[in-house]
């Protein structure tokens, strides 16, 4: 009889080594990688920092974990918190065809028992690859639709999955052992879009990587739990989140074929969706001398599901709400002719002009042809001409995918006013030749907060 998916998996994660994966694939481990981090360096400017901050202090009062551009924290505290850092200022990665932001929960978990082991760089790359890889296989064989028509949202229940799984390949656990840590891992696997608007959806990212965190050391025990979680049919993943789901998507081509390459990054500070609106109306900015004076009216077409969530916030109350309006981040973006995290503070998303601008001038409309990221701008200018871009393919997709110079100078323009230059130039070298380091510790001395 065929192994059942969750062990298959299992076997995979925790055999897994340096020879076994790609060139392409490392490169593409050190791009997310990157990202996280020039995500969560930026996120100590995100608005609800300052609250999670102290929650994560109260989890310990040890000082072994390092926090990435911050002090010290126990290694529950420092999980966690870098978790959110990832995500505070919604600007992290997405798993493009189940919707789950990946790095805030696997990156933070790695990175914690990488610099208490002393591992490698290689060691951690290999582990990142694990629990990038485990989190959008689990996700490939989710039945989408029927996952989101129930409203769950992926991060807090996928994310758990990859954490574990980076956490268990660092710890040496046996296929046995990593079996067990993604039984421990469901066990804890939760998050539902009725937090939809609210910072708690973000909260879903964080929880999730110390889910995996705490599933990987209790499994390292031996605690007895589930080896076949994804396929239960009282209970496991796919029967109880989606109405079965498809195991067999989860193991198909196993590391010859590569589900994190599917994983998109954001160049700009927004929502994952409104990317493609993004590209297209830089594209538009770029190719006209476009002022906002100009313009009598944006109309912005997006796909019905995207335009449901974006197009709901006309008026927007604080930066949270700012930052998934397609209303107010088309007019910023063409008031600007730039978007960038300053343009998400009060002194910005407060003025009068753009706040009746945004209300009155951008209509977001839902079109059935469009899907996903997909998005049609039209600018109509003061004396009638009419200027259109269409994006099929949002900057930072995989078919479209940012450099590692963009990344480089998405960490550089977080890090400013946070970090020396010269540091963060540490950091950008160091993930470039991960797997040169003899010590993540090296690494996590280039993320702390200088004195």
């Amino acid at each position: 009889m065929e192994a059942e998916a969750t062990q298959l998996l299992a076997g995979f994660a925790s055999k897994l080594t340096y020879d076994d994966i790609p060139e392409r694939i490392r490169e593409r481990c050190k791009d997310l990688l990157l990202d996280a981090l020039a995500c969560a360096i930026a996120g100590h400017l995100g608005e609800e920092t300052p609250q999670v901050s102290p929650f994560a202090a109260a989890l310990g009062q040890s000082r072994e974990s390092t926090v990435i551009a911050g002090d010290r924290l126990s290694l529950a505290g420092a999980t966690l918190l870098n978790g959110y850092l990832v995500t505070a200022v919604t600007m992290c990665d997405v798993h493009r065809a189940t919707a789950t932001h990946v790095t805030p929960e696997v990156v933070p978990a790695a990175l914690a028992i990488a610099e208490r082991e002393g591992a490698s760089g290689r060691d951690l790359l290999v582990a990142l690859a694990a629990g990038l890889e485990v989190t959008t296989r689990i996700g490939a064989g989710i039945d989408f639709p029927a996952f989101r028509s129930r409203g769950w949202h992926g991060p807090g229940i996928l994310g758990p999955f990859g954490a574990a799984a980076a956490v268990g390949r660092l710890l040496g656990l046996s296929p046995e052992g990593m079996a067990a840590a993604f039984g421990l891992a469901g066990s804890q696997a939760a998050g539902t879009y009725a937090a939809w608007g609210t910072p708690t959806v973000k909260f879903h990212q964080c929880r999730g990587a110390l889910s995996g965190l705490m599933a990987g050391l209790l499994a390292q025990q031996g605690f007895v739990a589930t080896r076949q979680f994804l396929t239960a049919p009282d209970g496991g993943l796919f029967a109880t989140y989606n109405g079965g789901g498809h195991p067999e998507k989860v193991t198909a081509a196993l590391g010859e074929r590569w589900e994190l390459e599917q994983i998109a990054l954001r160049l700009w500070p927004s929502s994952a969706a409104p990317q493609g609106m993004l590209t297209a109306l830089f594209e538009l900015l770029e190719r006209h001398d476009l002022r906002a004076e100009q313009v009598r009216r944006l109309r912005v077409s997006l796909s019905k599901a995207t335009s449901e969530m974006h197009g709901m916030f006309p008026t927007f109350h604080g930066k949270f709400e700012a930052m998934l309006s397609a209303h107010y981040i088309a007019a910023v973006t063409l008031h600007d002719r730039r978007l960038w995290l300053d343009q998400f503070e009060p002194a910005r998303y407060n003025d009068p002009r753009l706040r009746r601008f945004a209300a009155e001038q951008v209509e977001i409309l839902p079109d059935a042809a469009l899907s996903g990221a997909q998005a049609v701008v039209e600018v109509e200018t003061a004396d009638g001409e009419k200027l259109v871009a269409r994006c099929e393919v949002a900057k930072g997709s995989p078919e479209n995918p940012l450099t590692r110079e963009e990344i480089a100078g998405k960490l550089r323009n977080g890090a400013l006013r946070i970090l020396p230059t010269s540091q963060t130039e540490a950091i950008i070298e160091a993930v470039a030749h991960l797997e040169d380091l003899g010590s993540t510790r090296k690494l996590m001395e280039h993320l702390s907060r200088p004195s």
